[in-house]
């Protein structure tokens, strides 16, 4: 056996400074590892013979790319070429269209982590609209909303918890939270920043969706992200323009949808406890489960197994899922077999929170644009220092600019929304990823919005697969939960407990 490492990222200032010095090479492009990987199925010579010989013929390295992909269709080859960019000074509302991509990597500048100052991204149609000096004024009241608030929660949550507070170490964390309640004041326009990693044939789907997109600033930072990588992999970055598909496919659905429904009202207003809905399972998901479980560990095909589970008392199937589960450790992730259901929530839910819900790519998620008639999460420390009256008053004003930009660019309108306001999301899970959902973000670290939903998801997930769920929880909750199942403490490692015992104390 050998491996040999072919390539990692290195810094663009790094590849700049070998350029310098040798202002010949042609070869400093990801191309050539996708070039010779797509030869490795019909080349029988090794790998590295097949790599020096792209880095050494770069234009027919890139001839070969562009045969492979674009004649021959195999585009998984562009896959082995990965980039990495700096995304700055794109607002939280066009960072929901970044980070819709699954198959890439994202660490997103944190509201709850940084203090904001003022910056915000003035949209191009609403300063061609007209709508310039409204939209300003309103977004600069929201700021100074922010930092009214955030002096009034740092004092309220450094009282609150003032075990906490004696010790400085916490200091960032109580100031965390402020921080992330002040932020429901905020707009979609607040600029963030946002680290990307993300292969070929990924970026290229990307391009093509931003280059399709109705608002200019997406399409705007298509351009910019394609002129990073025009000159540098040419061959593996094809298909990037405007398309049909993307451009006309969701606006012809929504005229041929308007006309089905131009009897029917949608119903905006929520009672409380209704923000999570399970809208559709698997049927006999426990069972379903566990007869993969079976199927996986007898050889018997899955129709077989799934007669003998129905046979099984409610005992021995609670042992076979406690068989699954007994040498789990809490970063473990479910078996694959936990896959075979799925769950469909509709969720109505806040800016501040979707920006963490939407971090859940392997879930299928479908959003509607934020919608004031849905209302607003108000955080209860803002109740508790005595200003929801005065974030509904900010609420107010952004509703107000908003209507008057809806009526003339309803595409642009959300930008003067709060992190406060809601949207309704369509969400597809199966058991494997509710499970992950669930380990992270109903853990007490979690931020309280999205343990919230996280938690109603997983109660409801419960109740239609008893068993299938038997296990879920925050990580802060797994040694209780272990124990609660099977009597004893999950074995670990001394160097996993004092991280563990870290996690409760510190949430």
């Amino acid at each position: 056996m050998r491996v040999h490492l072919a390539g990692y990222n290195v810094d663009t200032a790094v590849l700049s400074e070998l350029l310098e010095k040798d202002k010949t090479r042609q070869d400093v492009t990801p191309e050539v590892i996708s070039a010779a990987y797509a030869r490795i199925s019909r080349d029988p010579r090794s790998i590295g013979e097949i790599r020096k010989e792209a880095r050494q013929e770069v234009e027919k390295a890139r001839k070969s790319n562009s045969t492979i992909i674009f004649k021959m269709g195999h585009h998984s080859v562009a896959e082995h070429a990965v980039f990495n960019f700096d995304i700055v000074g794109v607002s939280r509302l066009a960072m929901e269209e970044v980070e819709k991509f699954r198959l890439a990597s994202y660490t997103e500048k944190s509201q709850r982590y940084i203090t904001l100052d003022k910056d915000y991204v003035l949209p191009q149609e609403i300063e061609e609209g007209g709508f310039k000096d409204l939209f300003i004024e309103t977004v600069v009241r929201q700021n100074e909303a922010y930092h009214e608030l955030l002096v009034q929660l740092k004092e309220y949550v450094f009282v609150k918890n003032k075990a906490l507070a004696q010790d400085a170490k916490n200091h960032n964390l109580l100031e965390g939270w402020a921080k992330e309640d002040a932020r429901y004041a905020t707009s979609l326009a607040t600029e963030s920043q946002v680290g990307l990693t993300i292969n070929a044939r990924n970026l290229e789907l990307l391009l093509r969706r931003f280059a399709s997109h109705p608002l200019a600033e997406i399409r705007q930072l298509g351009q910019a992200i394609y002129g990073q990588v025009a000159d540098i992999a040419p061959s593996i970055v094809i298909f990037h323009q405007a398309n049909d598909r993307d451009t006309k496919t969701y606006p012809e659905l929504k005229k041929k949808v308007s006309g089905l429904l131009k009897n029917t009202k949608a119903l905006h207003s929520l009672k409380a406890g209704e923000e999570v809905k399970l809208v559709e399972f698997t049927k006999e998901g426990d069972c379903v489960v566990a007869a993969s479980l079976m199927h996986s560990a007898s050889g018997l095909d899955f129709e077989s197994s799934y007669k003998v589970t129905k046979k099984l008392s409610l005992k021995e199937k609670t042992e076979l899922f406690k068989t699954a589960w007994r040498n789990m450790q809490f970063y473990d992730s479910m078996l694959r077999e936990f896959e075979y259901v799925n769950l469909t929530f509709d969720i109505v839910l806040s800016a501040a929170c979707f920006g963490q819900l939407k971090r859940h790519r392997m879930a299928t998620i479908t959003a509607l644009p934020y919608n004031p008639d849905l209302g607003i999460t108000v955080p209860e420390s803002i109740k508790a220092i005595g200003q929801e009256k005065y974030l509904r008053q900010i609420v107010l004003a952004s509703e107000r600019a908003y209507g008057a930009i809806f009526k003339k660019m309803p595409l642009a309108a959300p930008y003067v929304l709060t992190n406060a306001h809601r949207k309704r999301v369509l969400i597809r899970v199966n058991a494997r990823e509710m499970y992950h959902i669930s380990r992270l973000r109903e853990d007490a670290h979690a931020q309280w919005d999205i343990q919230n939903i996280s938690r109603a998801m997983t109660a409801q997930a419960k109740k239609v697969m008893p068993l299938v769920f038997a296990f879920a929880g925050g990580k802060d909750t797994y040694n209780e939960t272990y124990k609660r199942i099977f009597g004893t403490l999950p074995k670990v490692t001394e160097a996993i407990l004092p991280s563990s015992r870290k996690i409760r104390q510190e949430a």
